[in-house]
């Protein structure tokens, strides 16, 4: 997978984190995903279609989604619950943002939109590129983990 395309994921998503919510993070050994599980315990969707087409994932511990939204509330989020939901959705949305801008930057004409947010284990995530590869990129924060999966098709 080509560097130049997973690249504005990976800023996008550190740059709405450390900007929103202060959040420093530190990477963990990207590796190939095998399955449909998830790898915590919400998950933001994204879309790509265009001159490219696949699909991304952005998830979030408990931990780490209640201290990132607590930071951005000014205020102390306990469970997990329809404002949370709201802030992953808004944490996806200003990802798609940046990416589809910083990759029409490389010629590329896409668009990246947020589909849906899924909770917990029984809640597969299913690449829209099923046969192709899914790299996984985790991440320790200060908050707690964040993964970020991203998958083309073409």
């Amino acid at each position: 997978m080509d560097a130049i395309l997973v690249n504005p994921f990976v800023e996008g998503t550190l740059h709405i984190l450390d900007t929103t919510a202060s959040v420093k993070v530190k990477p963990d050994p990207p590796f190939l995903k095998t399955d449909t599980k998830p790898l915590a315990d919400i998950s933001g969707l994204l879309e790509i279609t265009g001159d490219l087409e696949g699909s991304a994932a952005i998830s979030f511990t408990e931990s780490s989604i209640l201290g990132i939204v607590s930071a951005m509330f000014g205020e102390d989020m306990t469970r997990i619950d329809e404002e949370i939901y709201d802030a992953v959705g808004e944490i996806c949305n200003m990802v798609a943002g940046h990416v589809t801008t910083k990759i029409a930057e490389q010629g590329k004409k896409i668009k990246v939109k947020f589909i849906r947010v899924c909770q917990g284990p029984e809640q597969p995530i299913d690449h829209i590129a099923s046969t192709s590869p899914v790299l996984v990129l985790p991440f320790k924060t200060t908050m707690g983990k964040v993964v970020l999966e991203v998958c083309y098709s073409r």
